[in-house]
């Protein structure tokens, strides 16, 4: 199964996170199967790769509770929704 989750970067006190897509069973400093975002909670900064996160999503990827959070404040989950009525 694959998650979305946090991987965290940066030094000591200055953490930021990449959003990637990995499997369940690796670690969070594991090896990831794509970098989908970028989150800087200081600056209160996100970069998301719209298209590759809806791709993720609709092949059953879950989303952390943090990642969960970021996504449906950026509206990503309207997109999923708006593009599975084409489809259907």
């Amino acid at each position: 199964m694959v998650k979305l989750r946090l991987k965290r970067c940066g030094r000591k006190q200055r953490a930021v996170y990449r959003i990637v897509a990995i499997d369940v069973r690796s670690r969070r400093g594991g090896r990831d199967l794509r970098k989908v975002g970028f989150y800087d909670p200081i600056k209160n900064q996100t970069y998301l790769n719209v298209p590759t996160i809806l791709y993720f999503l609709e092949r059953g990827a879950q989303p952390t509770g943090t990642v969960y959070d970021i996504l449906k404040k950026a509206e990503v989950f309207k997109e999923l929704r708006r593009s599975q009525m084409q489809f259907h």
